[in-house]
């Protein structure tokens, strides 16, 4: 599946919702849950296959992720 239009504020506000939470914040922002870290480019528009990456690196599925948004 492919996410289009999604920007780094609603990925962060979903990634939130799993127990990601903020540790470093600039021109990316690093989140961790304890037991992954995951590292988004803080823009209005992430590029669908790095979504797709960062997701896959959070520990969840398409559908997951699809879910919390």
């Amino acid at each position: 599946m492919i996410f289009t239009d999604v920007s780094a504020e609603r990925a962060i506000r979903a990634f939130s919702k799993v127990g990601f939470k903020i540790v470093t914040k600039g021109k990316h922002i690093g989140m961790s849950d304890g037991i992954h870290r995951i590292t988004i480019p803080n823009h209005k528009r992430i590029n669908p296959y790095t979504l797709k990456s960062i997701i896959k690196s959070a520990g969840l599925t398409d559908e997951q992720f699809k879910e919390l948004l």
